[in-house]
């Protein structure tokens, strides 16, 4: 992903072109419009709606999962293979993480992307896995379009990474993703007993004792034509489960039964969504769902995105016990997490789903 920089040296010895932070571009008192490197083109038969009922995503109560009796574990249990299945999206309540705790982490973001442009620029970096890197867009060097979005990821786990600025972010941070590793890993057994296997099978054939959790958060500032620009266009997220938390302004998307719909999230509820190393697990059974982030015209938005994937050197397949029990053939072949996430940053990504690459051809 391309750093904020004013110009940088291509692998072809040509200069990339300067492209500004989107904070520095929304920060222009001139700005009235949308430039046409950010102009994005949306379907207008696909707008959001978060006010049917039907297109709620559900809901688990994290501390009946954990706390409550056999009957009620049970019960939630079978709430979550019905989320898995039929959204692959679906929000956590209950789980013990304070409130206050999750707006402390936004608010230490925000002080992150309020820095002077100066002060970010040793976090700006090419390099996929780097442990602290911060940029703008996606990646400029091969996008047709710029995304109304500045970024910031650390790797918080299996070691922990954290920035030295701004003040108190360090000691936020550590507490906060030690809090959602716990929550993730109780989701994990959830999802592996809701698949009628073991509750610590995934964790077990994922290492999830060595997998990589990164802190990845969104800056996505007002912007004069909403519907002209994109924060993050449809995509899946590439590990096994991703929490989700937000500010005050929506504006995640979930593909659901061909629509798009907005997510209304309950106050202090984690947002959580299956991705692409699940799908391959469970061959099919539980899909990584396509959503997007959509900008607004009134304030900005901050999201911080935790995914949680199996450690790097580990590649997923379809799980033998699963495939037994169907009567399936695996329908993916294995890749190591590293490579699948090298391969989602490349351009071979924007040709085809990064899953459709590894899929097992039939004759």
């Amino acid at each position: 992903m391309a750093p904020t920089v004013t110009s940088m040296e291509a692998s072809n010895g040509h200069e990339v072109p300067k492209v500004a932070s989107i904070k520095t571009l929304a920060d222009s008192a001139s700005l009235t419009f949308v430039p046409s490197e950010y102009t994005y083109t949306k379907n207008p038969n696909e707008q959001g709606d978060a006010n049917d009922p039907e297109h709620s995503i559900p809901i688990i109560d994290f501390a009946l999962l954990t706390l409550g009796s056999p009957d009620q574990r049970a019960k939630v249990i079978q709430e979550l293979r019905r989320a898995c299945e039929e959204w692959g999206f679906f929000q956590v309540t209950n789980h013990g993480v304070p409130e206050s705790l999750m707006q402390s982490m936004i608010r230490a973001c925000h002080r992150f992307f309020d820095l002077p442009e100066e002060e970010k620029k040793e976090f700006q970096t090419r390099n996929l896995l780097d442990p602290i890197k911060c940029g703008t867009s996606f990646n400029v060097d091969i996008e047709k379009v710029h995304l109304w979005r500045d970024f910031l990821k650390v790797i918080a786990h299996p070691e922990f990474n954290s920035l030295y600025k701004p003040a108190g972010y360090s000691e936020v941070s550590l507490e906060f993703s030690k809090r959602t590793r716990e929550v993730a890993t109780e989701i994990l057994k959830g999802i592996s007993e809701s698949l009628g296997l073991e509750a610590g099978y995934i964790a077990k054939a994922m290492n999830w004792d060595r997998g990589l959790q990164i802190l990845a958060a969104n800056y996505y500032p007002a912007c004069p034509q909403p519907d002209k620009a994109i924060g993050l266009p449809p995509h899946t997220d590439h590990g096994l489960v991703t929490l989700l938390i937000q500010n005050e302004m929506g504006g995640l998307e979930v593909k659901h039964k061909d629509q798009w719909v907005l997510v209304n999230a309950a106050p202090g509820a984690f947002i959580v969504n299956i991705g692409d190393q699940m799908q391959i697990l469970t061959n099919d059974k539980y899909k990584s769902i396509w959503h997007r982030a959509v900008v607004n015209n009134k304030a900005t938005r901050i999201s911080i995105a935790v995914p949680h994937g199996p450690s790097l050197d580990t590649p997923a397949l379809p799980i033998p016990e699963l495939l037994e029990r169907g009567g399936q053939a695996p329908k993916y072949i294995g890749m190591t997490y590293e490579k699948f996430m090298e391969l989602q940053a490349s351009p071979a990504a924007l040709t085809k789903p990064c899953l459709d690459h590894l899929r097992v051809k039939h004759n």
